[in-house]
């Protein structure tokens, strides 16, 4: 198959059941590529105080090297789809892709790699439980 293909996904409405205040303010398309397990996340954020790329990313790296150390990821080299291949992290921003538009709407791209990182987190998940089962 060499098609990109035009899909809905589940993602919005999931993350609204867990984050209830964001029902409605989200929505979500997907595109099928014929690659290995790594993808690429489109987001757009409509913001009500005016930013700029540079503090958007100092953002994204502070919360990278703190306390989403591991989870989230940043990234400045010019990688592609195949270097996010087996990363644990469950999203890395590319901070090269990082836009401003008319200072409030900001637009980052996030790879992540939709087994390997999925499934880094049920691990980490299931270590949880098991730390807090005796509790």
């Amino acid at each position: 198959m060499q098609s990109l293909i035009p899909t809905t996904t589940g993602s919005a409405k999931a993350i609204s059941m867990i984050f209830p205040e964001l029902e409605g303010k989200l929505n979500g398309h997907a595109v099928r590529v014929p690659l290995l397990n790594a993808s690429l996340t489109d987001a757009v954020f409509e913001l009500e105080q005016e930013v700029t790329v540079q503090e958007v990313n100092i953002a994204f790296e502070a919360a990278a090297n703190g306390e989403l150390h591991g989870i989230l990821g940043y990234e400045t080299r010019p990688l592609v789809s195949v270097d996010y291949v087996n990363d644990s992290r469950s999203g890395i921003i590319d901070a090269l892709s990082t836009m401003v538009v008319n200072k409030t709407q900001i637009k980052v791209y996030a790879w992540y790699d939709n087994e390997w990182g999925y499934s880094s987190r049920m691990a980490d998940l299931a270590c949880h439980v098991a730390e807090n089962l005796g509790s």
